[in-house]
C-alpha cells in the first residue's frame, strides 16, 4: 500500500495514513512488511513511530526509542511529532479506530 507523503512533510491525507499504519501493523503479525521513504529517515522513522504507538508506547517514547535504536534524526520534523500523538490520540479506546 502507498501512503503519498512529502518530504519534511505529512501524509495528504492524515486519517487514512493512520488507517494504511494499522492494518501494515497488524500484518506485520503474520507477513513481512516494509516501510520505506526516500532517505529512509523522517517519513519512514515517524511510521514507525506510529507503529510503536500502536504496539502501547507512548508517543514520546517512540520517538525517543526510534532514535536510539533506528537512526538519531527519525521524525525530522515538530508536526511528524503531533501526527505521532494523532496516531496515539486515533488509537485510544472508544476512538474510531475501534
Amino acid at each position: 500500500m502507498w501512503i503519498p507523503w512529502r518530504d519534511f512533510w505529512l501524509p495528504a491525507d492524515p486519517d487514512d495514513a493512520i488507517r494504511k499504519l494499522r492494518l501494515a501493523y497488524e500484518r506485520a503479525a503474520s507477513e513481512r512488511i516494509e516501510v520505506c521513504c526516500g532517505g529512509g529517515v523522517g517519513r519512514t522513522g515517524t511510521a514507525l513511530s506510529v507503529m510503536c504507538v500502536f504496539e502501547g508506547m507512548d508517543p514520546e517514547e517512540a520517538v525517543i526509542w526510534m532514535r536510539r535504536n533506528y537512526h538519531p534524526r527519525a521524525v525530522e520534523v515538530p508536526w511528524q511529532r503531533r501526527f505521532i500523538r494523532r496516531a496515539f490520540t486515533a488509537d485510544a479506546p472508544g476512538s474510531w479506530q475501534s
